[in-house]
């Protein structure tokens, strides 16, 4: 009786890890489709006019792709302003900087922030992870090692550069290897190199 009820919560425990992604995915579009369902009440309900709902819907997309063709370029002045009123408040300037560089960190494709990714020994000696170098100063890397089965939580650490080794995965297969609790393993060979 013991062991099946050890059986029924270890599978319910995976069920739970691995349905949270798609979760996750349907609440995002849940929350986009009613976003844009409450756009479209709030402009069609003002007006009778389809011609005038038109022109609103016509008028906000040229304005997103505008501002989105700035911000593309670095010439989006009117966000410069916006962002330097919220620098300027205390907690919340802290907060929209470490978001703003966090996103930055993950979805700028021009010119990546991550440099490369590399194993360490982490938590200690003969324990190797995956890490995003996120940054160098001199010799040292500033790494970033995510935790499972949550990409976005984890530890930032200094290393010397000769504590890592190289290795042949990209950000998206480190984010599949630590979201699917290293299930999800493309890289097979780099074990070969940190033994």
């Amino acid at each position: 009786m013991k062991n099946t009820l050890k059986m029924i919560v270890n599978y319910f425990l995976i069920g739970v890890i691995g349905f949270l992604p798609i979760a996750l995915i349907f609440q995002i579009i849940f929350y986009v489709q009613s976003f844009l369902r409450d756009f479209v009440l709030l402009v069609h309900g003002k007006y009778d006019n389809p011609l005038v709902t038109t022109l609103l819907f016509a008028s906000a997309i040229s304005l997103l792709v505008y501002f989105g063709k700035l911000l593309k370029n670095d010439k989006a002045h009117v966000l410069y302003v916006l962002e330097s009123f919220i620098n300027r408040i205390p907690l919340i300037g802290s907060i929209y900087r470490v978001t703003r560089k966090l996103l930055r960190l993950f979805l700028t494709t021009d010119e990546p922030q991550i440099h490369n990714v590399v194993y360490v020994e982490y938590p200690k000696d003969g324990m190797w992870v995956p890490a995003y170098v996120t940054n160098r100063i001199g010799d040292c890397y500033i790494l970033y090692i995510p935790t499972s089965p949550n990409p976005t939580s984890g530890f930032t650490v200094m290393v010397h550069k000769d504590k890592t080794i190289q290795s042949t995965m990209n950000i998206e297969e480190v984010s599949s290897f630590v979201m699917s609790v290293g299930v999800d393993y493309a890289k097979s060979d780099d074990v070969d190199n940190l033994y």
